[in-house]
């Protein structure tokens, strides 16, 4: 496994011409910034440019008021040096002042220009991942991506501060160099010599740093998905039951055990080459201070200079190597946004047609299928083939067949969620991919028998089935009554207010069975056109199911309706009924048709009928 990492990170070893292609999404970050607040960004620059300007001042102050003290030493009467003296020694106090207070306004605005910036990138991704397609979000190499990007959207505060840090060093330093080129340029020379080893080891292991995380990535979400399973509300039972404990905290300490000896390893070794070069740094310096020293003593600069030179030469140092070594963490991040910004560069799948129609209202001729086919991504198999089929207007068909038969993904296709692989789909005549897609999915209500449970109120909890209409509670009571779930926000101490699932609020837990009305609800929120229920009533008790279909039956009539259902009680009641097998339609015809066939479906129809008796 450790030679598979070292594989993994020397094929992704950044290269410096890397480092500098990857400073270009630095235009399109600071695009970003601007965006999250204007006021706030402009602001922050011109505060630190106005701190850039303290480092030479201060020095420079310095050096004034020691050769005015060396002066008032061989004449301490001169009653306007001391004067001058004290003007000198209030404007440094000045300086130092404003220095503090530019430095913290500058940290309150970073920090609230960060805090903006992850908002507004979080609601971007968010935006941008609602428009890609349903099959997307079932590959495992988009999830790496979209995980990576999602980490871009918190701790980018540290590349703003670092990118707006290096501008302000970098004027800084121009101050700073002026004086020190007057005095000699070989201290340029001998401070480049001291700082560009520790510079080049900088970037070395960041570059290692950058692979080694990248290459983390899938093993990451694992770990973090056994977080999730060891401490949850939603798995405890199933942990206990099974005691699964020891099994996901001993894999959970593998993984971390691994991080931790991968990560241990690169910051040692960064940390004793580290070391090093700040050995070769100090040289360096010390190596330039007592060359300024030795001016002094020939009493070829005053005093104040050598103060002047030697705070100078030592706040270069730390400048440039403070530049040096923040390019290389800038570098680092502006590679770092390009899993960012390349996750907006994924674009649907599921084209728009340039003039799409709307929905037919009513529907006429009903949904057809033509050699319908459907392959998922990376799978060699089919999970539908050969769909030859109408919908017809009014109509109720249920979906009949084993598990993995095809029948979900037959919907989801119907939905529009997947675009076929072969073959088309036409609703009135008209292929599917003409019509507008907000309006084709607002005209079709679904409920997936793995419906999402909400930890919201139960008022929200419905109205997500039509979530233009949150305000309207008269509609939410009335689709509440039609699902036969207005009985139990009867018995909830804060009826349609009180919020579901125990993660918040004093949340209250519903039963599978109750849930389900929930989720029926969200079907009734809109005036859909063709209903389709996946195991509707799967967590129902007989007598709840009878009185859900009867109801469904009244509130369907005169709208199509696709039912999959494992319990023949439910798709006797359908006007046709489609088995499926392997993804291909074994049969279609009325309940009674299919008995008269003495096929799949009878065949099952009797098995589920002896398993009652």
């Amino acid at each position: 496994m450790a030679k598979e990492t070292r594989n993994r990170i020397n094929q992704q070893d950044l290269t410096f011409k890397k480092r500098f292609a990857a400073l270009g999404n630095l235009p399109a970050f600071f695009k970003l910034v601007w965006q999250s607040s204007p006021w706030k960004t402009s602001f922050s620059f011109l505060l630190r440019l106005i701190r850039s300007a303290m480092p030479v001042a201060l020095l420079y102050i310095g050096k004034l008021i020691v050769d005015q003290v060396v002066l008032l030493n061989h004449n301490a009467s001169n009653q306007n040096g001391h004067h001058y003296l004290w003007q000198l020694v209030a404007a440094e106090f000045g300086l130092a002042l404003l220095t503090d207070a530019l430095n913290r306004l500058i940290n309150l605005l970073d920090s609230l220009l960060g805090d903006q910036f992850s908002n507004h990138t979080s609601i971007r991704l968010m935006r941008h991942a609602a428009t890609l397609d349903l099959d997307q979000f079932e590959d495992s190499v988009f999830y790496d991506k979209l995980e990576r990007a999602r980490q871009q959207t918190v701790g980018r505060t540290v590349l703003l501060s670092q990118v707006m840090g290096q501008v302000q060093d970098v004027i800084s330093m121009a101050f700073l160099i002026t004086g020190l080129i007057a005095f000699s340029p070989w201290l340029i020379l001998l401070l480049l010599v001291s700082i560009i080893p520790a510079f080049l080891g900088e970037s070395y292991f960041n570059n290692q740093n950058y692979a080694l995380t990248r290459s983390q990535t899938p093993e990451r979400r694992e770990l973090d998905y056994l977080r999730y399973l060891g401490a949850s509300d939603e798995t405890a039972k199933e942990i206990k039951l099974f005691n699964l404990a020891g099994f996901v905290i001993e894999r959970f300490k593998n993984l971390s055990d691994k991080f931790y000896t991968d990560n241990s390893k690169l910051a040692i070794k960064r940390s004793a080459w580290g070391t090093f070069f700040s050995v070769l740094g100090s040289v360096g310096y010390y190596s330039a201070y007592v060359f300024i020293l030795i001016k002094t003593v020939n009493g070829s600069i005053s005093v104040g200079s050598l103060t002047f030179l030697a705070g100078s030469f030592r706040q270069l140092r730390a400048l440039m190597e403070s530049i040096l070594t923040r390019f290389a963490a800038v570098s680092q991040g502006a590679i770092y946004l390009s899993d960012f910004l390349g996750f907006f560069e994924i674009k649907p799948k599921i084209s728009v047609s340039q003039k799409p129609l709307p929905f037919p209202n009513p529907v006429k001729q009903g949904f057809t299928f033509e050699n319908v086919g459907f392959q998922y991504h990376n799978s060699e198999n089919w999970a539908n083939r050969h769909l030859n089929f109408t919908l017809h207007p009014a109509e109720k068909l249920a979906l009949v067949g084993e598990n993995g038969a095809g029948k979900t993904t037959l919907v989801k296709l119907l939905a529009r969620l997947y675009d076929p692989t072969e073959g088309r789909i036409l609703l009135d005549g008209i292929d599917l991919k003409e019509y507008k897609i907000e309006d084709l999915r607002f005209n079709i209500g679904v409920i997936f028998q793995d419906y999402i449970r909400y930890q919201m109120t139960l008022s929200q909890n419905i109205a997500v089935g039509n979530i233009t209409e949150i305000s309207n509670f008269p509609l939410i009571k009335k689709a509440a009554r039609e699902s036969l779930a207005d009985s139990l926000a009867d018995k909830l101490p804060g009826e349609y207010n009180q919020w579901l699932g125990r993660k918040f609020n004093d949340g209250v837990e519903l039963s599978g069975g109750e849930w389900q009305k929930v989720a029926l609800a969200r079907a009734y929120m809109k005036d859909a056109q063709l209903l389709i229920l996946d195991e509707p009533t799967a967590a129902l008790d007989a007598r709840a199911e009878y009185e859900v279909f009867q109801r469904f039956a009244e509130l369907t009539k005169g709208k199509s309706a696709v039912l999959i259902s494992h319990r023949f009680s439910t798709a006797r009641l359908a006007d046709r009924i489609l088995v499926l097998e392997r993804g291909q339609i074994l049969e279609i015809g009325s309940h009674q048709d299919l008995l008269a066939l003495e096929g799949k479906y009878a065949e099952l129809f009797r098995l589920q009928a002896i398993g009652y008796q």
